[in-house]
């Protein structure tokens, strides 16, 4: 049988269990016992991939996947966001500290096209 060492996330053998025991299988770092494994709700994630026509069947795993991604995603560009807040000494960010963040980090240049994003004046009126 398998035990968790003593805090740091790794898995040992325990003493004196003698027998072939089954290899112990990986299990995600939490913080606390039962916590989940995604911060956003399974359901909304797989609501919003089967919104999209071109998707017919999306399994539970790429649905965990995607929810993920967005976790990190979400967290990258807050946390670039808050050095640009604490660059104007401000705790609290603002919507100027994410567009300083989109237009100062290569990898969110592509948010740099959405209206509403980035500076850019939102519409009103759909264009058709």
């Amino acid at each position: 049988m398998a035990a968790l060492a003593a805090g740091k996330g790794a898995f040992r053998e325990e003493e004196g269990t003698g027998g072939d025991a089954a290899a112990p299988q990986p299990h995600a770092p939490t913080s606390a016992p039962g916590a989940r494994l995604s911060r956003l709700p399974l359901a909304r994630v797989k609501a919003l991939v089967k919104a999209d026509p071109d998707v017919t069947l999306a399994g539970q795993e790429a649905i965990f996947i995607l929810a993920r991604a967005a976790e990190l995603f979400v967290e990258t560009i807050a946390k670039d966001a808050y050095c640009c807040a604490q660059q104007g000494k401000r705790k609290t960010l603002q919507r100027r500290d994410l567009d300083n963040a989109i237009e100062a980090v290569d990898e969110f240049a592509f948010l740099e096209d959405y209206p509403g994003l980035s500076g850019q004046p939102q519409s009103n009126h759909m264009d058709s």
